[in-house]
C-alpha cells in the first residue's frame, strides 16, 4: 500500500466535482453583494453632495422654495434633479423643503404645523431606493 489506487483517485475527483458546484453557487451572492454595496455607497455620497449644495443656498431662497412646495411631501422642483453616472446609470435625487415646528408650541405633535420662524427641514431621497438624508437648517446657519 504505497499510494492511491486509480479507483480512489477517481472517487475523490468525482466527490470534489459534486461538492464544488454548490460551493461556487454559494459564493455568487457574496460576489454580487460587493457591486450592490458599491453602487449604494456611490448613491449615498451623491445624495449627500446634493444636500450640501442645497444647504449653502441663501436661507431666503430655501424658504421661498418651501413655500412654493406647500407640503413636506412635495418635492422641491428647483432643487431636485437627475444625476447620470459615467456608465449611464441614472438616479433621481428628490429634495423636500418645509418649514419646521421644533418647539411644538401648538401642542399637536405635528412638526409641520405651527412652524417656527427661521427654521427649515430639508430631506433628500433617491427615487426607488430607501436612501434618505434629513437635516434642519436655520436662518442663523
Amino acid at each position: 500500500m504505497a499510494g492511491f489506487s486509480l479507483v480512489e483517485v477517481l472517487v475523490a475527483t468525482v466527490l470534489i466535482a459534486i461538492v464544488l458546484v454548490p460551493a461556487m453557487d454559494a459564493l455568487l451572492p457574496g460576489m454580487a453583494g460587493g457591486g450592490i454595496h458599491e453602487s449604494r455607497t456611490e448613491d449615498h455620497y451623491r445624495l449627500l453632495a446634493k444636500i450640501e449644495e442645497v444647504l449653502v443656498e441663501p436661507f431666503s431662497d430655501l424658504d421661498a422654495a418651501a413655500i412654493a412646495a406647500g407640503s413636506p411631501t412635495t418635492a422641491t422642483l428647483s432643487y431636485s434633479d437627475i444625476f447620470t453616472y459615467p456608465d449611464g446609470r441614472q438616479i433621481t435625487r428628490n429634495i423636500f423643503i418645509s418649514r419646521y415646528d421644533a418647539d411644538n408650541a401648538d401642542a399637536d405633535d405635528d412638526t409641520f404645523t405651527g412652524v417656527d420662524e427661521g427654521l427649515l427641514w430639508v430631506r433628500g431621497t433617491i427615487a426607488g431606493s430607501s436612501l434618505r438624508i434629513e437635516t434642519l437648517t436655520s436662518v442663523y446657519d
